[in-house]
């Protein structure tokens, strides 16, 4: 009887033929959940720490050719939301490639900065 019960979940969850490339093959090893009557999912504990996933952390569902997609959002501080403008972002990435090619300089003390800055 457990058997026949399992039998009619697996074929229950089978998508349309016209899909079958989309269904990827499990293992069983795989991290999983199981839908709830709400709509709710459970997170296993790995995924979780893997992401960074902290209680109250939004989650946004994207549907793909392979699946669902779940991507964490994080909510910023609105007094350290300037850093996160593309404007800001674009600076960084610019500090960033000119620290890597070495257009910069080091300093032993402060004396020798501000030396530097009066140059």
């Amino acid at each position: 009887m457990g058997k026949r019960a399992v039998d009619i979940a697996v074929e229950s969850i089978q998508p349309p033929t016209d899909r079958e490339d989309m269904v990827l093959p499990l293992t069983g090893d795989e991290p999983h959940s199981t839908l709830r009557a709400k709509g709710q999912l459970t997170i296993p504990p790995e995924i979780r720490q893997a992401a960074r996933l902290e209680e109250n952390t939004p989650v946004y569902f994207t549907i793909t050719d392979q699946g669902i997609l779940l991507r964490p959002g994080k909510v910023i501080d609105a007094s350290q939301a300037w850093f996160w403008t593309e404007r800001w972002q674009q600076m960084e990435r610019e500090a960033d490639a000119s620290f890597a090619a070495g257009r910069h300089k080091t300093f032993d003390d402060a004396e020798s900065f501000l030396a530097d800055l009066d140059a």
